[in-house]
């Protein structure tokens, strides 16, 4: 069988530029099973591209191929990479913070700068593009990848992880009866607010599921949100509208509003200077 392929870009879905890279890949082998993991990251914004995998990747089979592409520097000298994970998936994608999370929470066994002389589409009138290696590189070698028309060693020559480049992000410091830590992402759908702080940590500290708490959302010196919050399993513990603190999918706290948007409502973003602190 052979592995799926899920695709992940900021690209979004106006045009013809999604088609385009899935065209390619069934051009190499049309029984290759290709999936959308979302083609609405942030524009330009590896550290959401590097959420994303992070977010998805274990709930897929082992040996599952992921290209991701968000790639400010396009068609520039940064690398074009294939990394090998060690929970068992591959990731096709510019080295360019993309694989921050991965690397950081599931491991990279050995990563590979494509070699564009083997692994680039040529002859399809695209030999002089160079803002579109999504299609012309990534979608066209992870499609090589996928067919079994090369195998790991084929991506080209290898480079030692320790280069790979990543996202520097402040770690959470959790306490007995406190903890504080950033805004790791905005859920664009429901607006939930969600933070770096483990919740199993959390709850070693010494909080409970129940307890109210004092919770207080900043970026830089300017308060966004203070106030008490329930802390519980998920959103009807509290009434519409009302503040809740509950593990979100992947065991990191999540800050919400029932049945409201929570960042648009109070303008809260997300990133290193977006910070979330927690006490009894």
């Amino acid at each position: 069988m052979k592995p799926f392929v899920v695709l992940s870009t900021d690209f979004g879905l106006k045009d013809g530029a999604v088609c385009s890279v899935t065209g390619v890949i069934k051009s190499i082998d049309p029984e290759i099973e290709i999936y959308n993991l979302t083609h609405e990251v942030t524009k330009f914004c590896t550290w959401t591209a590097s959420y994303r995998l992070y977010q998805s990747m274990p709930f897929w089979p082992k040996g599952t191929i992921f290209i991701s592409v968000v790639d400010p520097g396009v068609g520039t000298p940064r690398r074009a990479c294939v990394a090998k994970t060690s929970n068992g998936y591959y990731v096709v994608t510019p080295d360019n913070g993309s694989l921050t999370l991965v690397k950081e929470k599931f491991g990279i066994d050995e990563v590979r700068e494509i070699d564009e002389t083997r692994n680039r589409l040529v002859g399809a009138g695209t030999d002089d593009v160079a803002i579109f290696h999504g299609r012309d590189l990534f979608g066209y070698c992870g499609g090589k990848l996928a067919a079994g028309k090369i195998d790991f060693e084929g991506v080209g020559p290898k480079y030692p992880v320790d280069e790979i480049v990543t996202i520097p992000f402040p770690e959470a410091v959790i306490k007995p009866g406190c903890a504080e830590g950033n805004v790791a992402m905005i859920c664009p759908n429901f607006g939930c607010v969600g933070t770096n702080i483990d919740y199993q940590s959390f709850v070693k500290a010494g909080f409970s599921l129940g307890d109210t708490v004092n919770v207080l959302v900043k970026h830089c010196d300017e308060v966004k949100f203070e106030g008490p919050v329930l802390f519980h399993r998920s959103f009807g513990y509290v009434a519409k509208g009302e503040p809740i603190l509950y593990n979100n999918e992947l065991n990191w706290l999540d800050l919400s509003l029932n049945e409201q948007n929570m960042g648009e409502t109070y303008g809260i973003s997300y990133g290193p200077e977006w910070t979330i602190r927690i006490w009894k």
